[in-house]
């Protein structure tokens, strides 16, 4: 068969196929249904995952590059509790990180700056306003390393922090919440019963890594641990390194120094974990892909019952229009050119689903970017070209693979048999 016979023979069969469709237009619109949802599950799925990837990616890159993150860590092999830590249903907390270990290890020639962190939360009130929030302990260098800025007043210095200061830098959103549009900065608040001076309004920042620190209560670290947690340790040690090229030798010299500190000698019993932001990103895009991987196999669940439904269809199809069949096979029709009139019929329904899925996912991407950005997140809108290619690809390897067989059925029919058919 040459060329131009092919071209005839495809055209005569896609017009025969838009007929029979046609014919039988509400059973082909449910047909679709299942492609259509399965399509569009996997654009939204792959729009989503590099949305979140580019959050992920601004989030980190305000930091910047050159940091490296120490936090506790349970030993992989059990130990028994000493006075450094105690058990809770649950699990358990490991308080052996000390800010005298971050003092340690900053007199590395490679580390710049740091700050230790604790998180508490305490009812924080100032007149008849009154509310449950989360109180950020940090010393003063914390306003030098993060990206937070303040807007009026002044961050707390190193001397309230060593005397124990009952200062406090507000949040935007908590300042809104205790004070509306009135004065903050020299009034009083109070912390969990105690009377807390705001000395500062921190800039409106928006959420971070799950954390809304527009909504948090800035403390000397000192203040929150001795005066309202009752406590000696950090949660973590956030390090700033001169020379981003050395960041994981440095990492190395931090793990040396903390296990002598500790007294650890063997690795898997170290109750600490240091990160530096690169090691950070790869364990961050590992999980994103996973995330990905799994969502997408749950939408190709639908395609695959889409694809079931198209086989189904069709059998049903050449069942009713055997009679046709014989009578075209009777006339000449071949068994080449049977076979692909109804492959052309599958295929025409999953990429007509592919399409109308595809339009969908986009539409809902963009409303899924819209209103994660009117809640603060910095979500932008993103096309991922290769879903769009896979979903068409998948679509119409669907089309080929659940109508080969009725296709097959049909063009294999004895025109003799076919035309004895009622």
């Amino acid at each position: 068969m040459g060329l131009y016979e092919l071209i005839i023979m495809l055209k005569t069969a896609y017009q025969i196929a838009i007929t029979a469709l046609r014919r039988n237009f509400g059973r082909t619109i449910l047909t679709i249904l299942g492609i259509v949802i399965g399509i569009t599950a996997v654009i939204v799925v792959l729009s989503a995952g590099l949305a979140i990837k580019n959050l992920i990616l601004a989030e980190v890159s305000s930091f910047g590059s050159n940091y490296i993150q120490i936090e506790p860590k349970t030993p992989q092999v059990s130990q028994q509790s000493s006075e450094n830590s105690f058990s809770m249903v649950g699990g358990s907390v490991i308080t052996t990180l000390k800010e005298s270990d971050a003092k340690a290890i900053a007199k590395l020639n490679n580390i710049d700056n740091y700050y230790c962190g604790v998180l508490g939360q305490k009812i924080i009130s100032h007149e008849s306003e009154m509310k449950k929030g989360f109180i950020f302990g940090a010393n003063a260098a914390f306003i030098d390393i993060d990206s937070a800025e303040i807007s009026t007043g002044r961050f707390y210095d190193e001397e309230e922090n060593t005397s124990l200061a009952k200062v406090a830098v507000l949040g935007a959103k908590l300042k809104n919440k205790l004070f509306g549009d009135n004065e903050a900065i020299e009034q009083n608040i109070q912390i969990g019963g105690d009377s807390y001076r705001v000395i500062g309004i921190l800039k409106e920042k928006g959420a971070s890594f799950m954390f809304d620190m527009d909504n948090m209560a800035f403390v000397p670290l000192r203040t929150l641990q001795k005066r309202i947690l009752g406590i000696d340790y950090v949660s973590f040690i956030f390090t700033q390194v001169k020379d981003n090229s050395l960041s994981q030798s440095t990492a190395e010299n931090i793990l040396e120094i903390l296990r002598d500190r500790h007294k650890i000698n063997d690795p898997n019993k170290d109750d600490f974990a240091v990160t530096t932001m690169d090691q950070a990103m790869k364990m961050l895009n590992v999980i994103i892909s996973g995330i990905q991987i799994l969502l997408i196999a749950l939408g190709s669940i639908s395609l695959i019952v889409g694809g079931v439904g198209i086989m189904n269809i069709m059998y049903v199809s050449v069942t009713e229009r055997t009679f046709e069949i014989g009578l075209r096979k009777s006339l000449g029709a071949t068994k080449k050119i049977i076979l692909w009139q109804f492959l052309i019929e599958s295929i025409i329904l999953t990429i007509s689903g592919g399409i109308i899925g595809i339009i969908l996912g986009l539409l809902l991407s963009m409303l899924i970017s819209i209103i994660a950005t009117s809640q603060g997140f910095d979500w932008r809108f993103a096309i991922s070209w290769s879903g769009l290619f896979t979903a068409i690809i998948m679509s119409t390897l669907i089309g080929l693979i659940f109508g080969l067989y009725p296709a097959r059925k049909a063009a294999k029919l004895n025109p003799i048999e076919a035309l004895r058919h009622e």
